[in-house]
This record gives C-alpha cells, structure tokens and sequence, in this order.
C-alpha cells in the first residue's frame, strides 16, 4: 500500500481544516472501500481522514424532519435503528445485505454514497424515500438531492474539500411501504447484478397510487430513478395489471452493460423482475 498521512479528528471544524489541506485528501467513514482502493492503486491519496471520532457523524435519529442519518453511522447501526422504529423497511433490508456481518460493523451508509458504486444497495433505498444529502466544507453547507449527488461510476458532486455531514429521509406518509431487493450470483458477498427499490403511498379507501417511487441498481453509469414508471403508477388503482406494467416501463430507465457478471439483456430482465416483487411485497406490508 502507498504511503500517506493519517488524521482522526475528534470535531468537524477540525476534520474540515483538514480535507482543505492541498493534495489529494480523502475521507474515511467505515474504511471498507477506501482501504481496499488504496492497496490496489485504483485511488491515491496524501492524507487520510477518520470521520469515526467526530459525534456529529456518528448520530443517528428520528425527529420532526425525519430519519437523520450521520456520514459515520454504520450499517449495523442503521439496520438495527430502523428495524426498532419502522418506516423505512428498503433501508433496513438493504442494509444488511451490504457484505458480510464484518463489513456491515464498519461501513458507513454515508461512505457506501460516496463511495459512488452503481450497485450500492443502500442508495436505491434512500432515493425512494427522497433522501437529501447535507454536506460541509470550510466555506459552509449544502444540502444536494440524493439523486443529484452522482456524477459518474465512483464519482460524486463533492468538491474539493468537502464531505457528506449527513443523509436525511423525511417521515413518510401514512399508508406508505417500501422494498429493496437484489439478484446477486451467490448468496452472500457479493454485488448486485441488479438491484431495485420500490415505495408506494396508497389511498387505503380505493386502492389508488397517491405516490410511486422506483429506483434501481447495477443497470447505469449512476443509481437511476424510474420516472416513467412511477408517472404511470401514480393516479391508478394498484393491481396485478398495474404492477406488471410498471414493471415493463421501469426497463425503460435501464442502461446496463454486458460484463462477466451478466448481459445488458439479463439485467433489463431481472429490472422487470425485481420491480414487479417489491411493489408486490409493498402491497402486502401495506394489506
């Protein structure tokens, strides 16, 4: 591994005079992936930042706004917090699907969205619940719509010097479910061959779709909304028909690659698959 400067900060101001150093400085919120990237020469760096020591990254909580979720809080930790409080079931599910046990102890959500991997599990779960993304530099704060927060496989809107603070999910409404699912090769340790995330508020008095929200994974450059789908969905009566149409429009937003993993026909096919069981599962959680 290259050599490189470590620094663990114990408060944010101290961690952001620190990412504006000159050079290449990166964060480190679980390590998982940042560790890995630095052995193999996929990233450099000069300086490495530990964000696990700083309370203001490491809060996790339900208030008036929502879930809030600190860039340092570990998938185990996320999983165990929703699977007590509720209303997020995606996040829950998918956060646990995040490697192995190991892994999940240490990895952050926050580092799983800056990390920018298209088959991230986690973030198809938080775009259905229209996550915001919060971010801080030493020049101030943002807050950046989470599907706004991606530029590219393994690249995010951050700038030089800035960091993800935290990821806040508003309350959903009543009447409200969500799903993720994934097809992996194996049945652990692995990445998504595809992934998708599904929400739906439903009128409990006829059955119709007030809000559809679909998202997916491992099928383009970047985590991907299916707007089409969810615009076809909302406004209708939610039924097998329905559901099964939805599930053919949401192939439209895919753009995959074919790789050893699995073709660009696969893919489309295991989107319509996947679209079409976690609406379903929705439908039951919300029966």
């Amino acid at each position: 591994m290259p050599n490189f400067d470590y620094e663990a900060p114990t408060s944010l101001a101290e961690a952001l005079e620190l990412m504006a150093r000159p050079g290449e400085v990166r964060a480190l919120s679980g390590g998982t992936d940042i560790i890995d990237q630095l052995k193999n020469n996929r990233r450099n760096a000069d300086l490495v930042v530990d964000m696990k020591r700083i309370p203001q990254l490491s809060l996790i909580e339900t208030n008036g706004a929502g879930l809030r979720i600190g860039a340092a809080v570990s998938c185990t930790e996320v999983h165990k917090f929703t699977s007590e409080s509720g209303g997020y079931p995606a996040l829950t599910e998918s956060t646990e699907l995040v490697g192995s046990v190991h892994i999940q102890n240490r990895a952050s959500v926050g580092g799983n969205v800056c990390n920018a991997a298209p088959s991230a599990d986690t973030i198809p779960s938080l775009l259905i619940h229209e996550a915001i993304a919060h971010t801080a530099s030493a020049s101030g704060e943002r807050e950046i719509p989470l599907i706004d927060f991606f530029a590219g496989p393994g690249q995010t809107v951050l700038e030089k010097g800035e960091i993800l603070k935290e990821v806040v999910l508003p309350t959903p409404s009543e009447n409200t479910a969500s799903a993720y699912l994934r097809f992996i090769p194996r049945n652990e340790m692995d990445i998504a061959v595809a992934g998708v995330g599904s929400l739906v508020e439903v009128d409990p008095s006829t059955n119709v779709v007030k809000k559809a929200r679909i998202a997916l994974a491992s099928v383009a450059p970047t985590p991907v909304r299916a707007y089409t789908a969810e615009e076809y969905l909302e406004g209708k009566e939610i039924t097998p028909e329905t559901i099964n149409e939805a599930a053919n429009i949401a192939v439209q937003s895919a753009v995959p690659i074919t790789d050893v993993r699995g073709s660009a026909e696969y893919r489309k096919e295991l989107v319509k698959v996947l679209t079409k069981r976690t609406l379903n599962i929705c439908m039951e959680r919300l029966a």
